[in-house]
């Protein structure tokens, strides 16, 4: 920290010197603390004259009220160094925030950056008022007891100033690794954290993959790193008590065993007592306050200062913003496993000169699945399992089972969002990576259940999947196609500010649809993404998709939206069927009690 600190304290030298002149006003408190009881006993009480040792007594009790005067201006100039601190860290926060907003480096979707601004760069606020406080309290009480000491005898210097040197010497040198083992543990208690709340959230996944082993396995791990790290630090705190002992303790220890020694050598016991005083009512305060307050707050601050201005995350490949997560349908098993959630598509790039005709933003690919199969966990049993399927580039396929089957972990394994454990994905004759490695992951736009929309304009929304932008008539026409016109006319228009919260969530949902409209995507993955929206608006929205170029697949929740498509794949947790409706009836009972379900007027 110290190539930061020398030039942030350079620019405020002004504020340094009234600090320094304030706190030398303590120091005379201190020095004359000890110096008044060794002058009322030497030359007043031991002396036969009271009235004297009374004067002496009253003199440091002066001294005590003028220090305390003094700390209140420490406290009033300290907001020169603090408040400026705290500026300099909410402006770095905030302009390496949305840095990495445009650059797609933000993994946490703001999340982390909200954390820094709110608690961090409080928590290094007053971390850094404490250190402030007790390293200068302690410089001038150190100079205050020097001064005293000296002013009595120099032999007691001799006696006193080794071991405070040596336990001095001590705590700066353990400071360092104090100061990482903080971070360990920081570290390690975040990553538990983050580990209990994921684990939380989806217990009913785990029960149902039975990975209820490995979870508390992997639990334990971080557990024990945690529980390391505790008792790392703990050592070192031992080591701060040793080092406050031998630093103040044991110059208090050898003033006594050296008494007999001293008074021979001429120091009288008024001045003894002067040295005790020194010792026991400034040094040793001052030394418990540094060491508690260098070991705590110091080393927190250097921890949460090394995260606000230290090198920043590197930028994504390509980049583009790693997935968020989001939810689908709740997918990630066969009966009864639901509750999953699974990444967004990350912001699409263009497809290289060299990509096929068919993976060409133009181009309208077909899917291919080639043995795929996926399962959640290594004993858990397959949610896909060997799948063979062929969608034709332009084709409408409707996904129809029951919940939990797995369809939307179908879908995240098309989108790249999961990796199979058998088998290949291929869009356009190539194979599908994440998308945050895959240099056409611009060809598909995966929309979930949950649909996002973000503070700014709508405009702005709807063209996030078009960072080059698009021409005014084709955002009206997306607007149109889905049916967002009434919403656009409902806020002002395209370019009024929106806020979230004013969305229903089928105009949420109309919004997300739109934006995959306007998008250069020509797979179209819809995750439950109309189950807001009532029959009409539903059937508007897919027949925009199906009629726009491009190759749709729709996880169907409505007889109507399964009709609407050219071929229907059905999944029971066993087999997949896939055919047209008339004959799907007629060869799939579970789509026979599907539509029952949905039509109870069919037989």
């Amino acid at each position: 920290m110290l190539p930061h600190a020398v030039p942030f304290l350079g620019r405020r030298r002004g504020v340094v010197v009234r600090l320094g002149a304030w706190s030398l006003l303590e120091s005379v408190q201190t020095f004359l603390g000890g110096y008044g009881v060794a002058a009322a006993l030497d030359r007043g009480f031991l002396a036969g004259r009271p009235g004297v040792g009374l004067v002496w007594l009253a003199v440091a009790a002066a001294a005590v009220i003028a220090g305390g005067a003094a700390t209140s201006r420490v406290f009033h100039h300290l907001a020169g160094l603090v408040e400026p601190l705290r500026d300099g860290l909410v402006r770095r926060v905030v302009d390496a925030a949305l840095s990495a907003a445009v650059t797609g480096r933000d993994a946490s979707g703001g999340r982390a950056a909200v954390s820094r601004l709110t608690h961090q760069t409080e928590t290094a606020r007053d971390a850094f008022a404490g250190v402030v406080m007790v390293t200068r309290s302690f410089v001038f009480t150190a100079a205050g007891v020097v001064a005293g000491l000296a002013a009595l005898a120099p032999e007691l210097l001799v006696v006193l100033l080794p071991p405070l040197a040596a336990g001095l010497a001590l705590f700066a040198a353990a400071l360092r690794p104090t100061a990482a083992r903080q971070r360990d543990y920081l570290h390690a208690d975040e990553e538990l954290t983050a580990r209990i709340g994921a684990d939380v959230s989806g217990l009913r996944d785990i029960f149902a993959c039975g990975a209820q082993g490995r979870t508390a396995d992997a639990a334990d791990e971080l557990i024990d790193a945690q529980t390391r790290a505790a008792r790392a630090l703990a050592r070192w705190a031992a080591v701060r008590t040793l080092t406050l002992q031998l630093a103040g303790q044991a110059p208090v220890v050898l003033l006594l065993a050296t008494a007999p020694w001293l008074l021979e050598r001429g120091v009288t016991a008024g001045e003894l007592l002067g040295a005790l005083t020194y010792l026991t009512q400034a040094l040793l305060p001052a030394l418990n306050t540094l060491m508690t307050g260098l070991g705590a707050a110091g080393t927190r601050l250097v921890v949460i200062l090394d995260r606000l201005i230290g090198p920043q995350d590197p930028p994504c490949p390509g980049g583009t913003r790693p997935p968020v997560a989001t939810a689908g349908d709740g997918t990630p098993g066969a009966v009864p496993r639901q509750g999953a959630h699974f990444p967004a598509m990350a912001h699409p790039r263009p497809a290289p000169p060299s990509a096929p005709p068919s993976a060409r933003l133009g181009g309208v690919p077909g899917l291919e699945l080639h043995s795929l199969s996926f399962s959640y966990g290594p004993g858990a049993a397959p949610v896909i399992d060997r799948l063979d399927l062929r969608v034709e580039p332009g084709e409408h396929l409707a996904v129809v089972g029951p919940s939990g089957i797995g369809k939307s972990t179908l879908f995240a394994l098309v989108a790249g969002l999961l990796r199979p454990d058998q088998g290949r994905v291929l869009i356009g004759g190539a194979p599908v990576q994440r998308p945050d490695r895959d240099p056409f992951a611009a060809r598909r736009a995966l929309i979930p259940q949950q649909a996002y929309v973000f503070g700014g304009t709508l405009r702005d929304n709807l063209l996030y999947l078009r960072p080059g932008g698009a021409p005014a008539g084709a955002v009206d026409a997306a607007v149109r196609a889905v049916g967002l016109e009434e919403s656009v006319h409902r806020l002002g228009g395209l370019d009024t500010p929106i806020r979230p919260s004013a969305f229903s969530q089928g105009e949420l949902q109309l919004v997300a649809l739109a934006r995959a409209y306007l998008s250069p995507a020509r797979l179209t993955l819809l995750d439950e993404a109309t189950c807001h929206l009532d029959p009409a608006a539903e059937a508007r929205a897919e027949h925009a998709f199906a009629e726009r170029p491009g190759t749709l697949l729709v996880i169907a929740h409505r007889l109507s939206s399964a009709r609407r498509a050219d071929r229907v794949l059905v999944l029971d947790g066993t087999t997949a069927t896939a055919g047209r409706h008339g004959e799907l009836l007629r060869r799939s009972e579970t789509y026979r009690d599907l539509v029952g379900h949905w039509d109870p007027r069919h037989p």
